[in-house]
């Protein structure tokens, strides 16, 4: 059996030579899905780095409150991501995607065409908005406000979305520079509907 590609094109750290904080956050996050996301291994190469990008990470969707599920939140990785080509994100926050809504098809349908997706008028409306800011953002005006506004969404929710669209951005950029794998586990991961 021949060996698996490198996870990252750049140095991948030992979980044990970590600094400590780092250390126990991908140790928690092994504990809770079985295995280490192979986000967190190679963004260890730069320490201070990777805080920065947890930090706003987890700002921009561990937040309570707000007019955005877990799910929606999902949707908008999934699909500006796809936008952007990045395997890492599309395949990693597909699998939480089809977890989070209990559908085994939405994350596929979303990451290749949002419009064609088995999703409310509403989450149209909102990944409308975020591919607007992935794609377009110079292009932005009150009209796309309003028809945020017409679903029920806030200002303060179309800055959730745009922000996890622009984080996501970056973070689509810098899974293609740095050649970042997605973990087989991912591939599978809410495609069948657990047996109750």
């Amino acid at each position: 059996m021949s060996n698996p590609p490198p996870i990252s094109r750049f140095p991948v750290p030992a979980v044990a030579d970590l600094p400590e904080d780092l250390r126990a956050r991908i140790l928690e996050v092994q504990e809770k899905a079985g295995f280490v996301p192979n986000v967190f291994l190679a963004l260890a190469h730069r320490p201070a780095e990777m805080r920065a990008f947890l930090a706003y990470h987890d700002a921009l969707l561990l937040k309570d409150g707000g007019g955005l599920s877990k799910g929606e939140r999902e949707m908008i990785i999934v699909a500006t991501s796809g936008a952007n080509r990045c395997l890492y994100c599309v395949v990693a926050h597909g699998a939480i995607l089809r977890i989070y809504e209990k559908k085994p098809l939405i994350a596929d349908q979303i990451a290749t065409n949002h419009r064609k997706a088995d999703i409310t008028p509403r989450q149209r409306a909102m990944l409308d908005f975020a591919m607007k800011v992935c794609l377009h953002a110079d292009q932005i005006e009150e009209a796309d406000y309003a028809a945020l506004q017409a679903h029920g969404f806030s200002d303060e929710d179309a800055w959730d979305i745009g922000a996890i669209a622009a984080f996501f951005g970056l973070s689509n950029r810098m899974a293609n520079l740095i050649g970042l794998r997605p973990n087989d586990e991912f591939y599978l991961m809410g495609r069948v509907p657990r047996q109750k």
